[in-house]
């Protein structure tokens, strides 16, 4: 199997229909098998329609008791019918299917299928699927994939290529070597990929995600060790002063340090000038002060004459911290130069900002992964610091570093992860917590409530509005899947717009979308042009908002509480009171059990080691709820245990053999080699 042969070697699959999936970022075989289902439906036994509950997906055996009748509405054509199961009547609504008037009887039995709406005292499925009873008896048994989909892309177009190359039987030689397969339980690997695209059963389903995900934990660690080799031996080459100007912007700040940033500062000051290079980790709540200790060592760097730049995930978060690190400096009379780069500036711009930073005119450089780029030479850089290191990766950090002599660094992350997680995850980078928030800071008010309270967070984020305040709300989707019960950003959006007064302006912004809008609806959102953001978690790492005071959290049993207390420290960070509603569509003592820990704490490690506990082997079947460390399917809550057995493989193999030359670790190596060299093409994308 050539994994690197493009996919127009498949049939069926010509120059137009390869370009659709390129936009969803297959571009070979091997990414087109890597291109995992994102959850798998799987058709339950039909359920009494006095059984069916608002906002389930379900299916119903029933009887058609009227005909079809179709009209058409400003273009659409609309197909409604009554059916019946001897418990209850329920109304059935299709769109653009006139033909179904002929192809359903009056009086025959049917299985729909479909999310369950209400309208008025009746409950109603729309756009229901079809099937013979006998037909979807065959179908219960399966477990059929899912997949993430843009524009021009269909399910059934991916599963067709995917069963293409499977029906090769052409084997990949497992590159772990099988001792290791058999200590730690692991199924083979051709036997993960099959199973995990088309699962025969759960027991199969779960062999080929726990091989899958052990293998995105097991190359992301050996890419930590390459890194934890190289600072082991590096020396400090930088020459630091004492940092008397850190101290002197210390007591001209409007606050006090808290004694956690304290601590942290000193830390770091001390290694500046220590004998080895700094490779550190600061971590803590957003909201905690993490910034202000980055701008003093950045501060301490140029002050002795050499360059610090800050690489930060967006476009609107790099123009921010460029701001107000400007603004610092001019308000304390230090004479430092700070330059921005980011990828949307205009080629002049990007000249200018180039020639700065290469001529050391520039002491602090703040920007987008564009501070990586080839064009970019610095000057002297002895500082690298990266916000949010898990929206970069180990490589793109790597290579920032790279564009200096070995030079210090610090990796800052709101991500909540327990020390012993991050010992494994961080393995380069020595450890620091700012645990302690500023005395400025109300408390977020949390609330945890089901579906009934949804009119009531509406009516409150109005009246906030009106208080000249603003307000995000989070959706798990993008868009409606008929296999997904949850709420989507576009039509949540088309809802608010129709409850909330005509002059509160609600937009929404996803992963989707292409970075100039992305970035665009942000500066609007903090401009205060917009006032209610619907969004997907891509607001996590966002923009800092201190005007938005409500974060309102659909679906809130879907995510994480990890993740869930990073989407809130979106909201609290001005003077006014801020309030967190988690919303939960699945009844159960649990669900609630679970989420009312958030109403309980405002500390995110103490929630990030619950969150640990509570979510054990994880829910195969339904969304992904962390997505920390762009893992493809890997959760390092979830799937804590088999980081572990990872990290442990990966110390084994190496203290046997540093450069993987053995012949067990022929096509190991191989293998790394070409996960590298993805990571950087990723980069350059």
């Amino acid at each position: 199997m050539d994994l690197g042969a493009s996919l127009d070697s498949l049939k069926g699959i010509g120059e137009k229909t390869k370009q659709i999936f390129e936009k969803a970022g297959i571009r070979d075989i091997a990414s087109l098998l890597a291109y995992y289902p994102r959850m798998y439906e799987q058709f339950e036994a039909p359920v009494p329609i006095t059984r069916l509950r608002e906002g389930e997906t379900a299916s119903v055996c029933a009887q058609l008791t009227a005909p079809i009748a179709t009209r058409h509405i400003r273009g659409l054509s609309v197909s409604t019918a009554l059916a019946s199961d001897g418990t209850d009547g329920i109304a059935l609504t299709w769109f653009n299917m006139p033909f179904l008037r002929n192809s359903l009887r009056t009086g025959e039995r049917y299985v729909f299928r479909g999310r369950i709406k209400s309208k008025g005292q009746r409950l109603l499925i729309e756009q229901p699927a079809v099937f013979h009873e006998e037909q979807y008896r065959a179908l219960t048994d399966e477990l059929r994939p899912v997949y993430p989909l843009v524009k021009g892309l269909t399910g059934t177009m991916v599963q067709k290529a995917v069963r293409q190359v499977l029906a090769q039987k052409s084997l990949l030689e497992d590159y772990l070597p099988l001792q290791y397969r058999k200590r730690y339980d692991l199924s083979e690997y051709n036997f993960a990929i099959e199973q995990i695209h088309f699962p025969k059963d759960r027991h199969a389903l779960a062999l080929a995600r726990g091989r899958l995900v052990f293998d995105e934990f097991f190359f992301f660690l050996l890419q930590l060790r390459s890194l934890k080799t190289a600072r082991v031996k590096a020396k400090n080459s930088f020459s630091i002063e004492t940092p008397y100007l850190a101290q002197k912007l210390i007591q001209g700040l409007p606050y006090s340090l808290t004694k956690a940033q304290e601590k942290v500062w000193q830390t770091i000051a001390q290694e500046l000038q220590g004998p080895s290079v700094m490779a550190r980790l600061i971590q803590g709540d957003v909201g905690s002060g993490k910034t202000i200790v980055s701008v003093l060592a950045l501060l301490t760097v140029a002050q002795s004459g050499y360059q610090g730049a800050l690489m930060v995930p967006t476009e609107v978060l790099a123009r921010q911290h460029y701001a107000s690190i400007t603004e610092l400096f001019s308000q304390n009379g230090l004479p430092f130069h700070t330059v921005l780069l980011t990828g949307s500036m205009t080629v002049r711009q990007k000249r200018e900002a180039y020639e700065k930073i290469s001529s050391g005119e520039a002491s602090v450089i703040v920007g987008t992964h564009a501070l990586i780029q080839e064009k970019v030479v610095y000057h002297d850089l002895a500082l690298v610091i990266t916000d949010e290191q898990h929206r970069f990766g180990v490589r793109q950090r790597e290579m920032l570093a790279q564009k200096g002599n070995m030079p210090h660094t610090i990796v800052m992350s709101a991500t909540p992860i327990p020390r012993t997680l991050a010992v494994i995850l961080y393995g380069d980078l020595d450890i620091s917590v700012i645990n302690e928030m500023p005395a400025n800071r109300l408390p977020i008010k949390n609330c945890v409530v089901g579906t009934g309270y949804r009119p009531k967070a509406h009516e409150f984020i109005r009246k906030q509005i009106a208080l000249g305040h603003q307000a995000y709300v989070i959706c798990p989707m993008v868009e409606e899947s008929e296999a997904v019960e949850a709420e989507n950003v576009v039509e949540y959006t088309q809802l608010l717009q129709k409850v909330l007064p005509q002059e509160i302006c609600v937009a929404y912004l996803h992963g989707k979308m292409k970075p100039a809008e992305k970035n665009e609806i942000m500066e609007r959102f903090l401009k205060n042009e917009i006032q209610v953001l619907v969004s997907t978690t891509v607001v996590e790492v966002g923009v800092n908002v201190p005007n938005a005071t409500v974060m309102l959290i659909e679906n809130a049993e879907r995510f994480g509480l990890a993740q869930l207390h990073q989407l809130r420290g979106r909201v609290g960070r001005g003077d006014a009171q801020s309030y967190c509603i988690f919303l939960y569509s699945m009844e159960g003592k649990d669900i609630k059990q679970r989420l009312d820990i958030l109403c309980r704490s405002n500390d995110g490690f103490e929630i990030a080691n619950r969150d640990m506990q509570l979510r054990g082997p994880g829910d195969l079947f339904g969304v992904r709820q962390s997505g920390m460390l762009d893992f493809h399917l890997a959760d390092i809550y979830t799937d804590a245990a088999v980081l572990a057995k990872a990290n442990e493989a990966v110390d084994e193999i190496l203290c046997a053999d540093p450069q993987l030359k053995r012949q067990e670790h022929r096509v190991l190596k191989q293998r790394y080699e070409k996960f590298m060299k993805e990571q950087t093409e990723q980069i350059s994308l």
